[in-house]
């Protein structure tokens, strides 16, 4: 048999009949453990180092992570070892990290052997809250920059997110093997940015293997180990959580003091139920059991959790007999993009309802809340952190669930200030107030701001200012890099971003452009509820809230095509846009006849008027009475189209 292979013989009995079986035969890649049995006891906190990978969408993160597993014979070498711990069909697809992935190195260096502790982590500005959850496991980090792209906007959104944890940074510039790199370049840029000497700038190359050696030793030597005692009684930090089939809820946890093992009692500080510890283990990259954790290390726990609510990302977990103090955990992520999910066959929706809580476990960043829609039925508003971040969330729904739905277009979070003082939060555009309430009992309406940061090469400075401004976007800052990169910070709506800001800004900028935002409060704005009505009566489902100056544009275009999807009736549909009482777009879609003058071959004009006559106040009756009913499919198509 091929080393590093298992081969699994699965035997299947046909229902019914004892002499027809069949046999599979599986084959799985695994690296045997190079030190024998996962025993963690011997390794005390001062051979223990927990670190991260950080960087820019497309910086090679995960690249590398294959690499630093490969040097610490975790897995194989192979050709085709790439995105190892990208585990998601999504983010291969993709090709970039949307879920933090941890993994267990052994590695020697001087004499002793060190268990080291790597999460990799995602790079794109929707996915920061995954960034902060796995630095508070850690004590150091690799900012991960191109040497040939250099500083882009997420690499200085995660080196705060670092240098607000207060670990250890060790600078990396990748790639240097390209034709365009200048890894001199961005080093000075590094040290000018980030005040990181560029001496201290480790250069390699992830893809060719080059100088990659040396990272494994300087973490060893920079990064200082975990603070915690294992004499004092067990505590646990919970940072990230997932279902499994077969032992339900598996929780990953940082370990701060103590040990633990399989048996143990322990407690949560945020539901304070207690559980019976059935199995610890670490990421070696698969879930492999350990005999028990100690302080320091980092593992998953398996604790017979009946429910999925049970998990609360940022918990405390402590020995049953010595309940201390919780720790601080995260601050909770604050969603800045809200839209409806329905399932497009009603009949699945307690299938639907089931696969979203067990995806939101994974997902903590998510936010759910049970809705009614009079045009879709019973469905769920759902917060996400931005649209790719709403996308892989309707994606993975899709591939691991086999979910069939409908997503509304997203809306941000409004706020309106009445009259009385009080105030309510609009994440639904059927919450918004009616024209009468605007003028009588509503003081302002206000929407969320951000502060974005946008780096790119200073040829595109014209074109970008330009696009920055027909956004309604406020210059707040601009800065030389260096010669040749510039640094803009703009206020902007929130509103303007999650459309299709940053395709456009890639489009303008021949794809060189990086952009990262930060929430920056509310600001009063003139802003209105557009309506799609069919014959005079309103489709909640495709209304949307808009700045005043954008109404006309999206109502002339959304009724345009509408007038595509639906099919003509017997009577004659009017698609509507409305703002108010006011009606800002019309299309008109004819209605279907039958030719009642057929069976006439003569006579009188007036017996051919009569027909059409009796046939256009049947028509009038049927409108009258009849309704327009937007069909699953035609919402579906319009939805998508729309994106």
């Amino acid at each position: 048999m091929t080393p590093g292979y298992q081969v699994l013989c699965v035997y299947v009995r046909e229902s019914g009949r004892e002499s027809n079986w069949f046999e599979a035969t599986f084959s799985m890649q695994m690296n045997p453990n190079p030190y024998g049995s996962v025993e963690l006891e011997n390794f005390s906190v001062d051979r223990i180092r927990n670190f991260s990978i950080i960087a820019h969408v497309d910086h090679g993160k995960s690249t590398l992570a294959d690499r630093l597993l490969e040097l610490a014979q975790t897995i194989t070498k192979r050709k085709d070892n790439k995105q190892v711990l990208d585990k998601l069909r999504v983010e291969r697809e993709r090709g970039i990290t949307v879920k933090a992935q941890s993994a267990s190195m052994f590695y020697d260096y001087k004499g002793k052997r060190y268990l080291l502790n790597l999460i990799d982590t995602p790079g794109h500005m929707d996915f920061n809250f995954e960034v902060s959850r796995s630095l508070a496991a850690c004590q150091g980090t690799l900012l991960l920059v191109d040497a040939a792209q250099g500083i882009q906007a997420q690499t200085v959104a995660n080196f705060y997110l670092a240098f607000g944890q207060d670990i250890k940074i060790i600078p990396v510039i990748n790639k240097i093997d390209l034709p365009a790199a200048d890894p001199d370049r961005v080093a000075s840029q590094i040290e000018v940015a980030f005040e990181l000497p560029a001496e201290e700038c480790l250069q390699i190359s992830a893809k060719s293997s080059l100088n990659v050696d040396q990272i494994l030793p300087n973490i060893i030597e920079a990064v200082p180990p975990p603070s915690g005692d294992i004499n004092k009684p067990f505590k646990a930090l919970l940072f990230d959580s997932w279902h499994d089939t077969y032992v339900g809820v598996v929780c990953l946890m940082a370990v701060i003091d103590g040990h633990v093992k399989k048996g143990d009692k322990i407690v949560s500080a945020f539901s304070e139920r207690k559980y019976e510890v059935t199995e610890t283990g670490i990421m070696y990259p698969e879930q492999t059991a350990t005999t028990s954790l100690q302080a320091g290390q980092v593992g998953y726990f398996v604790l017979n959790m009946k429910t999925l609510s049970e998990s609360h990302v940022g918990d405390t977990f402590f020995d049953h007999k010595n309940i201390g103090t919780p720790m601080p955990g995260f601050v909770p992520a604050k969603p800045m993009v809200w839209a409806g999910i329905f399932p497009i066959d009603t009949g699945d929706f307690d299938k639907l309802d089931q696969s979203i809580a067990k995806l939101t476990l994974s997902d903590s960043s998510v936010h759910v809340q049970k809705e009614t829609s009079n045009a879709l039925g019973q469905g769920w508003r759902l917060g996400f952190l931005g649209t790719l971040h709403m996308d892989v969330f309707r994606q993975r729904l899709e591939q691991e669930y086999d979910a069939n739905i409908i997503i509304t277009a997203p809306t941000v979070p409004y706020k309106v200030e009445f009259r009385d003082g009080s105030h309510k939060l609009i994440r639904n555009p059927t919450e918004f107030p009616d024209s009468d309430e605007l003028s009588w009992k509503v003081r302002s309406v206000q929407e969320p701001m951000v502060r974005s940061t946008i780096i790119f090469p200073k040829d595109y400075l014209g074109d970008i200012m330009v696009l920055c401004g027909s956004r309604r976007g406020v210059q707040l800052e601009h800065t030389y890099l260096d010669e040749n990169r510039v640094l803009l910070k703009y206020r902007l709506p929130l509103a303007e971003v999650v459309t299709d800001f940053y395709d456009e800004l890639k489009g303008r900028s021949s794809g060189f452009a990086s952009f990262d935002y930060e929430e920056d409060g509310y600001d009063d704005a003139d802003l209105v509820k557009m309506n799609i009505v069919l014959n005079s009566k309103p489709v909640d489902a495709l209304s949307i809230i808009l700045h005043r100056s954008q109404a006309e544009i999206v109502g002339r275009d959304w009724v345009k095509r509408l007038k595509g999807l639906l099919s003509r009736q017997l009577f004659e549909i009017v698609i509507q846009a409305s703002v108010g009482n006011k009606i800002i777009a019309r299309e008109g879609l004819s209605a279907m006849r039958k030719n009642v003058t057929a069976k006439c071959y003569g006579g009188d004009v007036s017996r051919k008027m009569k027909l059409l006559n009796k046939q256009k106040e049947g028509k009038k009756r049927m409108k009258a009475i009849g309704g327009v009913e937007v069909s699953q499919e035609a919402f579906y198509d319009f939805m998508t189209k729309k994106k």
